[in-house]
């Protein structure tokens, strides 16, 4: 069996690297072939009126990218995608995300979606901050919809903080939420399979973000029952064969903060000892070995 790793074509992060390296190593060890590739060598395209593969095929792809256009083609050529094309984009807009997981049984943060502004020379609509700060209470968490890292997220105290954040993000997707749970600090629980796997806290003493991309560190937790049925029923609801889901804690209630298709587990493998990248590639090579049963 064969299987393509596929990254970014301007990847750059050390964890991201890593990341596929090891989910190749484990692939590798279990006698699957694995060839990391960026996707700047358009794989796919649209040729001659219809979606084409080029190069030899593998068995399935490993899509560790956010590129939404891409992992579709790659569907359409029949290639079967950990994550799905569907499952990628749903989790990196995280309205969609907020979205899709509305009226599952899951405890969300009240969020607005900021109205899309077309216009670089428009003004923010009257009483708009002190309106979203009525809805949602003080402090409001300002996040655009794409991102990744927590680089996006910021914290408005009050009406100036939240309208200068406004007027900063008018041109780009973005939402307003209720802030919940502790300051720095969340729960990544990740799922493989439907399954919780690993957790580990994250913590971060110099910011209200716990990303360990912004200084955050890992450690090992065994969070409640209710917060990992709530993870693997985020996994199960968009449709993701792995995922790291963040939850935030709100008085001992599991809060959805955000889901991950391709979420670094490096930190977690490292404070867990849980070998996360192996069971993603036996979630995987059983599930190929299962759909090669059904169709044979």
């Amino acid at each position: 069996m064969k299987a393509i790793v596929l990254v970014n074509a301007y990847i750059r992060s050390e964890g991201m690297i890593r990341q596929a390296e090891r989910v190749a190593e484990e692939l590798r060890a279990r006698g699957c072939g694995a060839e990391i590739r960026k996707n700047g060598n358009f794989p796919a395209g649209i040729r001659g009126g219809e979606i084409s593969f080029e190069g030899e095929r593998p068995d399935f792809i490993v899509y560790l990218d956010k590129d939404k256009y891409l992992p579709r083609m790659l569907e359409r050529a029949g290639l079967r995608l950990f994550n799905s094309a569907e499952s990628v984009e749903l989790c990196d807009d995280k309205m969609l995300t907020g979205i899709r997981l509305a009226g599952e049984e899951l405890k969300l943060p009240d969020t607005l979606p900021a109205p899309l502004c077309y216009y670089a020379d428009a003004v923010l609509p009257e009483g708009y901050a002190r309106r979203i700060g009525d809805i949602l209470s003080w402090p409001v968490v300002v996040k655009k919809s794409f991102g990744s890292w927590g680089a996006e997220v910021r914290l408005a105290k009050n009406e100036a903080e939240l309208s200068a954040a406004a007027e900063e993000l008018r041109m780009c997707p973005h939402l307003y939420q209720k802030f919940v749970g502790k300051a720095g600090e969340d729960c990544r629980i990740l799922v493989v399979g439907g399954r919780a796997v690993a957790a580990m806290r994250r913590k971060n003493e110099h910011d209200f973000r716990s990303n360990i991309e912004r200084g955050g560190h890992g450690e090992r937790v065994q969070p409640p029952e209710a917060f990992l049925r709530a993870a693997e029923r985020c996994a199960a609801v968009l449709g993701l064969d792995y995922c790291g889901v963040d939850i935030l804690d709100e008085k001992g209630e599991p809060y959805i903060c955000e889901v991950n298709s391709n979420a670094l587990f490096n930190e977690a493998e490292r404070v867990t000892g849980v070998n996360i990248a192996g069971a993603f590639a036996e979630h995987m090579l059983t599930e190929m070995d299962n759909y090669r049963t059904r169709n044979a």
